[in-house]
């Protein structure tokens, strides 16, 4: 599953918090988050804890 790395960025700069910070709060690695920011595909389950952790909906960081 592939998310928008742009809408995360964004959303991520919008709440003010970093990589480690929203890896800690999601409960998935900093890497994950690193790598999602680069554009790279995960796991539908790391995408879903991401949202809840940015307190988003999945579909509002998912590419068009």
């Amino acid at each position: 599953m592939r998310i928008d790395r742009v809408k995360l960025i964004a959303e991520m700069a919008r709440q003010s918090i970093k990589a480690q910070d929203l890896a800690d709060k999601a409960c998935v690695s900093r890497c994950t988050i690193v790598a999602l920011r680069g554009g790279k595909s995960c796991t539908e389950n790391s995408v879903k804890r991401v949202a809840a952790a940015l307190g988003v909906a999945v579909e509002s960081l998912m590419e068009q």
